[in-house]
């Protein structure tokens, strides 16, 4: 294991990631952040997988309503939204009809069914795949993840290349304000993140550095239906929870609804459906991100009557989305 990475205790971990409402406070190495007085508030939805969940509709209104009754920033989907089928335009007219700022991440399954992602994109109304705005005195980075894969990485595209390499790294010199990076794939968790991660920390890192202060504070993903977070070389590293299931594949299929939606929406037999959706809703002031928690519960057998892994301390089965203060 990498001796510069800050692990949290693991037992400490499995206490804090498998119950939300609980505060993960990690160490911090480096000068403080200067985050101006300005508080910042911002609603994240992820994985909310139109294509997949029979009720993704709902789940997502309900998410714009609490957002809609809350004094917001912005709200962001984090990926694994919808794919450009026309059918979908409902569905993406719910996340259109929040009245304030709302931004996109494509994630890799929105060009499943063989879309591009300028179709997907284009779809979605977001101008760029990768983009950079800024808010009260923080600097927010939107990656794509899904630039092809080179030699010798394999599977579905993953990889960040070298020109949106060379963006962000031109656009971190151009700010000199605290940033926050969202993509859909993890930049920290390596059997199914993004495939250069090592690459794209190093270039987070070395900003840092030359920053002489915490300049980015913290990468926020979807993709990987799970409630974790871990800090490597002073910067936070933020998993967000699906808003709708956790996948767990073929030798675990249960039929968890009627047979209408079986018959019309086969792959939720693959997953443990949430049964109500996991959104949250985060606050940068005083120096701190505090990460909103939500709890639900599985709809059918969780994973130990499934004799699936509960808790690894990277990779918890839960519905929740536990509650972090993070101090920058």
């Amino acid at each position: 294991m990498d001796k510069t990475r800050k692990n949290i205790d693991r037992r400490l971990f499995m206490k804090t990631t498998a119950l939300a409402g609980t505060t993960l406070i990690l160490p911090l190495d480096v000068l403080s952040s200067p985050i101006g007085k300005e508080t910042i508030v911002f609603g994240l939805i992820a994985d909310v997988h139109k294509d997949v969940m029979h009720d993704a509709d709902e789940r997502l209104q309900e998410f714009i309503d609490v957002a809609s009754k809350k004094d917001l920033d912005f709200i962001m989907q984090l990926g694994d939204f919808c794919r450009p089928y026309g059918y979908n335009q409902e569905f993406l007219n719910i996340f259109d009809g929040y009245n304030g700022d709302k931004y996109h991440v494509l994630g890799n399954h929105d060009m499943d069914g063989g879309f591009s992602r300028d179709q997907t994109r284009m779809f979605w109304n977001m101008p760029k795949n990768y983009y950079s705005f800024d808010k009260k005195g923080i600097h927010f980075i939107v990656l794509d993840g899904n630039d092809p894969n080179p030699s010798p990485w394999s599977g579905y595209n993953r990889y960040i290349g070298d020109a949106q390499k060379e963006w962000l790294i031109k656009d971190l010199e151009q700010t000199n304000n605290p940033t926050i990076i969202f993509s859909h794939q993890s930049l920290e968790l390596e059997y199914d993140g993004i495939a250069n991660m090592k690459e794209i920390r190093g270039i987070l890192e070395r900003t840092n550095e030359k920053a002489g202060f915490k300049k980015v504070l913290c990468c926020i993903n979807g993709h990987t239906h799970t409630d974790y977070a871990n800090q490597i070389n002073d910067i936070y590293y933020v998993q967000i929870n699906s808003a709708s299931y956790r996948w767990v594949g073929g030798d675990h299929k249960v039929v968890r609804y009627s047979k209408e939606i079986d018959e019309k929406f086969e792959w939720i037999k693959y997953t443990i459906p949430y049964r109500d959706p996991l959104y949250t809703f985060v606050k940068i002031k005083h120096n701190k991100i505090i990460i909103e928690p939500k709890i639900t519960e599985f709809v059918g057998p969780g994973p130990r009557e499934m004799n699936l892994h509960e808790s690894l301390p990277n990779d918890p089965i839960v519905p929740t989305i536990s509650k972090y203060n993070l101090k920058v």
